[in-house]
């Protein structure tokens, strides 16, 4: 017999079904119970799409916004779920087919730190500054539906310097950490928005890793509330839905 026909049958002899014969009884789950690999994945999937509801006023003021308006401004501290809220109605919106892409963007800037060089392609380098739009983004869709329309280019992920020249139709457009954005930048941004479409620029102006002379989002959201059909949407400590510790904290620091 030969070397390979003996490593074959050592194989098939150590996985023997019948040598786990009473082990797979244990283990196995009854389908009375209506549990199936098959049933437990559609669920899953399902569970990425599942409505979102408010959980403070707040956030009830900026989901009727994001509604009503194509412009919206999201300012609030830490933990009120601007960026989330703002990424999952993109979700919904592209899924129903009210809008055929999503567009976010946020600075590349550093929180206070320098990090250094950053090997890699362009991609590589920008990754841990969108890092946290993946994050949203794959709480609302599976990884593998996220990769297929960043493929199709129904998702696209930019720095903020990537945006000047552009005209965003039929889109839905998240501007994510806008407190470090400067006026400059923040008007460039507001221009590129094309028929058929919705901004909403979220941040926290008391948070920006700018000098607080260069960040422009308070003086642009203060300039645009006066303006009909844009929306202003500012959220408070009430509305933190992070741990309680966190609205705690932000009231004395």
């Amino acid at each position: 017999m030969t070397k390979r026909a003996l490593k074959r049958m050592s194989r098939e002899a150590a996985f023997d079904a019948v040598q786990f014969e009473e082990d797979a009884k244990v283990r196995r789950l009854p389908l009375a119970r209506g549990w199936s690999p098959v049933a437990f994945e559609t669920e899953r999937e399902q569970g990425y799409l599942k409505t979102i509801k408010p959980k403070s006023p707040g956030q009830a003021r900026l989901l009727e916004a994001i509604g009503a308006k194509a412009l919206v401004l999201a300012l609030g501290p830490a933990g009120t779920g601007k960026t989330y809220l703002a990424i999952a109605k993109a979700v919904e919106a592209l899924e129903s087919g009210k809008v055929a892409r999503i567009i976010l963007s946020r600075p590349a800037v550093e929180a206070g730190e320098s990090i250094g060089f950053l090997p890699g392609e362009m991609e590589d380098k920008l990754a841990p500054y969108l890092r946290p739009l993946y994050d949203a983004l794959s709480d609302r869709l599976s990884m593998k539906r996220v990769r297929a329309l960043m493929a199709e280019g129904a998702i696209e992920i930019a720095p903020v310097g990537f945006m000047r020249g552009r005209t965003l139709n039929n889109a839905f457009v998240v501007i994510d950490e806008a407190q470090n954005c400067t006026y400059v930048q923040l008007k460039m941004l507001l221009t590129r928005l094309g028929w058929s479409s919705t901004m909403v620029i979220t941040g926290d102006p008391n948070q920006s890793d700018l000098l607080p002379e260069l960040s422009g989002l308070a003086n642009v959201a203060g300039r645009l509330e006066a303006v009909r059909n844009v929306a202003v949407v500012r959220l408070a400590d009430a509305d933190i839905v992070r741990h309680p510790l966190v609205g705690e904290m932000l009231a004395v620091l």
